[in-house]
């Protein structure tokens, strides 16, 4: 089984904090499926250089406050 990727992050977290959004509200904001805000919810998925800056700037924090590097 393929181990997941080191990153972690706060998406779902920062959903819930701004007024409930939606996994596909997400995806339909920064470009990207339902499925694949799923998958990165879940550290399954590692989102491109350009989601993660959506994904910040759409919240209106830093990239390193959505994402973070897990250390072994």
């Amino acid at each position: 089984m393929a181990r997941p990727p080191p990153i972690t992050n706060r998406i779902r977290a920062l959903r819930e904090q701004h007024g409930q959004m939606s996994q596909a509200a997400l995806g339909e904001a920064i470009g990207v499926t339902r499925q694949t805000v799923i998958a990165m919810e879940q550290g399954r998925y590692s989102p491109s250089l350009e989601s993660a800056f959506r994904i910040a700037r759409l919240f209106g924090v830093g990239v390193e406050d959505v994402f973070g590097w897990a250390e072994d």
